[in-house]
């Protein structure tokens, strides 16, 4: 797949210092987690867990949920169960290889639907970031969230600095999504739920959450 050809080459090195380096601009992702809150019991769904970071941080914070990790990249999976054996979450967090964009990925963990669904700093790597979205809430318990947080616009920060940041990122293919919250309105619209969006530290980051309604199926889309 070429996709994860191209994950594997970018990530292959960078995995051994990916959380050292990204804590100091993957912003928000900490917000995300906080709110998470699920129920004794729940389960959590993170489409690119990556290095597993945000499930170790979120399995530490919520001891009675289970987490469930994808990732495309088989060395950021390698990393991931060695950072998760190491933390002695082995028993609460389990890793899959397959393409966020895909809703059959997460069928080999033999859940239905999840009560959350977590995007953080993913869709602006996957290039057909709006169909993992929609497979993100396909995976979706009724009266669930998707929570997202990526990079933003930059719209209130200094213009020479966006420029920069702009051309850093796509070093790496990371392009963030200008439409991520047309789609997000878009994806609420259809299932009747209600979104909640923030930008963070002047438009830097942008945060969203989509809570599905009780009654929701996705035969009533």
């Amino acid at each position: 797949m070429e996709t994860a050809r191209l994950m594997d080459a970018v990530y292959r090195n960078q995995r051994h210092i990916y959380d050292l380096t990204r804590k100091y601009y993957l912003l928000g992702r900490d917000r995300l987690i906080g709110r998470l809150e699920p129920a004794p019991g729940a389960t959590v769904l993170e489409l690119g867990c990556g290095t597993g970071r945000n499930l170790i941080a979120a399995a530490k914070r919520y001891p009675d949920a289970r987490f469930f990790g994808i990732d495309i990249s088989g060395h950021m999976l390698e990393t991931a169960r060695h950072n998760i054996a190491r933390a002695g979450l082995g028993d609460r967090i389990t890793l899959c290889q397959g393409d966020a964009a895909d809703p059959s990925a997460a069928d080999g963990f033999g859940i239905g639907c999840f009560d959350r669904v977590i995007c953080s700093y993913t869709l602006s790597m996957i290039p057909v970031w709006r169909e993992a979205l929609a497979a993100g809430m396909a995976r979706l318990a009724p009266g669930g969230r998707l929570s997202v947080v990526d990079f933003g616009q930059q719209q209130r920060l200094p213009g020479v600095f966006r420029r920069l940041l702009f051309i850093w990122l796509s070093k790496f293919h990371v392009s963030p999504r200008a439409d991520l919250r047309a789609e997000l309105e878009r994806l609420c619209a259809a299932c009747g739920g209600h979104l909640q969006t923030q930008d963070l530290y002047r438009g830097y980051a942008c945060y969203a959450e989509i809570s599905l309604p009780d009654g929701y199926s996705p035969a009533t889309k």
